[in-house]
């Protein structure tokens, strides 16, 4: 998730599609060749620049033990497609779950323009799509995933939703822990350092907790934390 919107000289934005669903209004609108997320009002992500994004991706898998068969990851937030791309191309992984709550960016994905943005990741056999909150996701008992990645937000300390606050808490946290086989990453990514967050991940049982920075036009380095749960 790009915490703020990079403008292109003078490109007015130019809404797509406009929809109402279950948690407000979610708009589609393109700003010269880049498009744009805004929900309820506020800016979640472009598609200029997603370096960060699929960094998020390729971290959690360096941090797996290289001889783990066909570890599987679980996505959240589709936003504009750029961490699922990533994890699709890399044919390492086994399985790819991407949990987003907004019908409208599955849709702008299958028969939109953002597909040209998730090149297609979404058609392979190895992904699947769940329609849903992915705080409550990560709450019910379920599937175990080797990877985490988490990107719903503007990081641990700037949520889009108050809800969301719930993820980084102790208690989101042991969520995240027991959705983990033994062994398995924890990536977070975040528009800026959060050391109280590393904190926490330790406090949680983390171990190697480590964050990444990632250099960005403006502004400070966007940035993703990581956790290891205990083997």
């Amino acid at each position: 998730m790009t915490a703020v919107s990079t403008r292109h000289g003078d490109d007015a934005p130019v809404t797509v599609e406009r929809r109402d669903g279950p948690h407000g209004e979610v708009v589609l609108r393109r700003r010269g060749e880049h498009f744009e997320i805004i929900a309820n009002g506020c800016f979640l992500m472009d598609t200029a620049d997603g370096r960060s994004e699929r960094r998020l991706v390729d971290a959690a898998l360096a941090a797996l033990p290289p001889d783990r068969p066909a570890p599987s990851v679980l996505i959240g937030g589709l936003g504009v497609g750029f961490s699922l791309a990533r994890a699709v191309a890399e044919p390492r992984w086994g399985h790819v779950t991407v949990v987003e709550r907004e019908r409208a960016v599955v849709d702008w994905h299958r028969a939109g323009p953002l597909a040209a943005f998730s090149g297609g990741a979404l058609a392979d056999p190895r992904t699947e799509v769940v329609v849903g909150d992915l705080v409550a996701h990560l709450h019910a008992p379920g599937t175990r995933y080797d990877a985490l990645c988490l990107d719903i937000d503007n990081g641990p300390d700037w949520t889009v939703t108050d809800d969301n606050g719930g993820l980084y808490s102790p208690a989101g946290l042991a969520a995240c822990r027991a959705r983990l086989t033994p062994g398995g990453v924890l990536a977070v990514w975040s528009a800026q350092p959060s050391p109280a967050f590393e904190e926490a991940l330790r406090n949680a049982g983390f171990a190697g907790v480590t964050t990444e920075e990632i250099t960005v036009a403006r502004g400070v380095p966007d940035v993703v934390h990581l956790g290891v749960s205990a083997a």
